[in-house]
């Protein structure tokens, strides 16, 4: 079990603490919802914490089988419904190194698209993911 807390600072703004390593993140409405948008929404957090697990699930596997995903990267986009306000689609794409096996490929996409974080969100939620080998 991991503790984590926060604390509206106001102005639609929290911050956030990750209590075993202290670490913080402040974040704000976004600009479309009454916010400043000078940082993450909630629902952006939601949105890059889903690519952030999938390169974090294909890095545990590769590790695992004596290779690596060091330099890979991610580009994520999300679009809000307007009524009710919610996430209705996150766009993933992984750049990953080319240097991986061809016959490795469809394992390391699976353990991604079948991340924890991705699992626990709403299905109605789309959720293309696009895995380019260009690093």
């Amino acid at each position: 079990m991991i503790q984590m807390s926060g604390v509206y600072q106001g102005q639609k703004r929290c911050q956030l603490t990750h209590e075993p390593s202290k670490a913080t993140i402040t974040t704000d409405a976004p600009r479309d919802n009454n916010g400043k948008g000078e940082a993450f929404s909630p629902t952006d957090l939601v949105s890059i914490a889903t690519g952030s697990c999938m390169l974090t699930v294909m890095a545990i596997l590769t590790e695992k089988d004596s290779l690596s995903i060091e330099g890979a990267h991610m580009n994520v986009t999300k679009e809000m419904q307007p009524a009710p306000r919610k996430i209705n689609r996150i766009t993933i794409t992984l750049h990953l190194p080319m240097s991986l096996p061809i016959e490795y490929r469809n394992k390391l996409e699976e353990a991604a698209l079948n991340c924890p974080v991705k699992k626990s969100l709403n299905p109605d939620i789309e959720i293309p993911v696009k895995f380019l080998y260009d690093v």
